[in-house]
This record gives C-alpha cells, sequence and structure tokens, in this order.
C-alpha cells in the first residue's frame, strides 16, 4: 500500500478492457500513439478515461514557471485519466506516449458507469484502486518534500525490487527488469539525470547493485 510509482499488482487492462465485454465490442477500437504524441492536455474535457494495451505513457503538468512535473510513467496494463469517474470535467495533467509502439483502449465515462451501476464487484474493485492511487500519490508527496535525493533513489528502488525482481536461479541474487529509462527515474524522483548517474555509480561501487539500462542486480 506504500507503493507510490503506480506499479500496480491488478493489470487493469484485462479487468476492464471493453473488448472482452460482448455489448461494448462492437463499438470498441484501439488508439495507437506515436512517440511523445499527446492523448490528452491539460484542460481539455474529460469524458473518457484510458488504459494501456501497449508502450509506456507519461502523466505530469506544467508549472507556472512552464517546467515539466511528472506524475507518473505508466505501462502495460495501467489505467489513467480516472478522475473522470469521480466527477472531472476538465483534465488537469497532460498524458503524453513515451513509446513509439503505445496502444491505448479508451472508456467512455458512462460506460464506465455501467458497468459499476451493474456490477458490485467490479465498482468495489474501482473504488479501491482509486483508493490505493490517492494513498501512492500522498506518500510520493511526502518523500519528495522531506527525502533527500539518495533517499527517494533508495526507496523508488525498493519499490523496483518489490513490483518487478525475481530470483535468479543460478545466482541467488535479486534480478529487475523494469520499463523505465534513466530519464523516466530521474524525473520521477526529481533530480536530474547527472545526478541520478552519480547516485547510482555510488551504489554500484559499494556493491549494493549492478546496473545496465533497465536491468539492475541487487547484492
Amino acid at each position: 500500500m506504500d507503493s507510490i510509482w503506480y506499479c500496480e499488482q491488478t493489470n487493469m487492462f484485462s479487468l476492464l478492457c471493453p473488448h472482452k465485454l460482448k455489448r461494448f465490442e462492437k463499438d470498441h477500437e484501439f488508439n495507437n500513439y506515436k512517440n511523445k504524441e499527446y492523448i490528452y492536455f491539460e484542460e481539455d474535457a474529460a469524458h473518457k478515461i484510458y488504459l494501456i494495451a501497449k508502450g509506456k505513457v507519461k502523466v505530469g503538468y506544467y508549472d507556472d514557471n512552464g517546467n515539466e512535473i511528472i506524475k507518473s510513467i505508466l505501462s502495460k496494463g495501467e489505467l489513467f485519466g480516472e478522475k473522470a469517474i469521480l466527477g472531472e470535467d476538465k483534465r488537469t495533467e497532460f498524458a503524453q506516449s513515451v513509446d513509439g509502439t503505445t496502444a491505448i483502449c479508451p472508456i467512455g465515462v458512462e460506460t464506465m458507469h455501467d458497468l459499476m451501476r451493474t456490477n458490485k464487484a467490479f465498482s468495489m474493485k474501482i473504488y479501491k484502486f482509486l483508493g490505493m492511487r490517492i494513498k501512492k500519490m500522498e506518500r510520493r508527496l511526502q518523500l519528495l518534500l522531506f527525502k533527500d535525493t539518495k533517499t527517494r533513489l533508495i526507496e523508488f528502488l525498493e519499490e523496483l525490487k518489490e513490483d518487478y525482481g525475481y530470483c535468479c536461479p543460478n545466482t541467488g541474487l535479486t534480478m529487475v527488469k523494469h520499463p523505465y529509462t534513466q530519464k523516466d527515474i530521474a524525473s520521477l524522483i526529481a533530480t536530474s539525470r547527472p545526478t541520478l548517474n552519480i547516485l547510482l555509480n555510488e551504489l554500484q561501487e559499494s556493491n549494493k547493485l549492478s546496473f545496465k539500462r533497465n536491468h539492475i542486480v541487487f547484492q
């Protein structure tokens, strides 16, 4: 419940995608996006939620000085734009593809409300998901406000280990194959790439881990 990076354990795509439901199948299609293509902007009408079928999506906003603030980077199976379920009329953030082969499954808010009205168990899962996401954002804000950069990185790496880690049968070490670039990680923990590289090298030199692109081995 303290995970803050949106590495959801539940594959929301497999749970929600309307093409799996007969009565919505005929009206359903996937939308494909190129790298850096926007799915929606701040102030756009909020009448859909979105599920990621393939690729990655960055969600964030711009501050008063025009600086980009990254809230999350989501991958296959995850959901975004979910505040529309709760009555948001206009977007307060942007969503942008950060993968050249991103495929999105859109769901109309009315369709979503219909599903929730007619299936109590489904409705409870959605509300539980929304509650967990709010708690994660609160936890992330606490870390960004009160923890130093190295602590934020270490806690992020622990989250990666929990969500993507597995034990290597040959060495017994914990290995992680994750979907983030170093630029993604730097954005999520609110630091620069040079600072991130320095901290990762320090951890590697102290034999706590070794890393290469999207692979990490914990010692």
